[in-house]
């Protein structure tokens, strides 16, 4: 049995917006821990917190109170230069919007973050490539997103938070701009990708359905956690029949 090691620690958080007289309160003392190789979902209404909490974890937003460590760093006291690097280093972007670049290539959109990492070309282009074979576009390098369907896009979206071989992926509604089979799609690639490299994901959506593909998920209402599911069990369960289902 492995020993679980914490990569994310959020510890009594709170978020407080001020409207005009009234405050809001957009999270209200949450604390959870997810370990190395989780694939975890936060599921939760418009308005439950959920978005807030990820850009907390991602240190996009600041805490009103609380801590959040993630890979042994306090990310509540960090400046924003020290931010920037921080997430430069050990974090990867799944996008509801792909993101990508229109003027760019799949290999192109796809090496973009090792550029700001100071990769040289050759080097970039083939981790690049290496990338878009694991998410299954091995035809699809030298396409334009405009020459690409949704699931493509998306598929080039996940191969570029890969690329910088994150810690931590962080991923807001990932499917959002896709239909149910594409997003059934998507969910498997980001599961086995997270799977094959030990890899920490995480990921937002307010479709119970989708949320379900994860190994533990996070019920957030009114800005607090009101369930977690834990489903490795069942889901280690299910993966050994579907192994054993291809090889009969």
């Amino acid at each position: 049995m492995e020993l679980a090691e914490p990569v994310i620690e959020v510890k009594n958080l709170y978020k407080i917006y001020r409207v005009g007289e009234t405050k809001v309160r957009a999270l209200n003392g949450v604390d959870f821990t997810i370990n190395r190789g989780d694939f975890c979902s936060i599921v939760g209404t418009s308005g439950s917190g959920k978005s807030t909490l990820l850009n907390m974890m991602a240190g996009l937003e600041k805490p009103t109170k609380g801590e959040i460590v993630i890979a042994g760093e306090h990310m509540e006291n960090k400046t924003e230069n020290q931010l920037v690097a921080f997430r430069r280093e050990h974090i990867g972007f799944i996008f509801q919007s792909f993101n990508l670049l229109g003027t760019m290539n799949a290999i192109e959109n796809v090496a973009l973050p090792l550029t700001f990492q100071g990769m040289d070309k050759k080097q970039r282009n083939q981790k690049a490539e290496e990338m878009l074979d694991l998410v299954g576009l091995t035809k699809h390098k030298l396409h334009k997103p405009n020459q690409m369907s949704g699931g493509q896009q998306q598929r080039v979206g996940v191969a570029r938070a890969l690329v910088v071989e994150p810690e931590i992926i962080f991923a807001d509604e990932p499917t959002g701009n896709l239909d149910s089979n594409t997003s059934v799609e998507v969910m498997n690639l980001m599961k086995k990708v997270v799977r094959e490299k030990k890899q920490t994901l995480v990921m937002v959506t307010h479709d119970n359905y989708l949320a379900g593909f994860a190994d533990i998920i996070f019920h957030i209402k009114d800005g607090k956690i009101v369930q977690i599911e834990d489903k490795r069990e069942e889901n280690k369960k299910k993966e050994e029949n579907e192994e054993r289902n291809e090889k009969e």
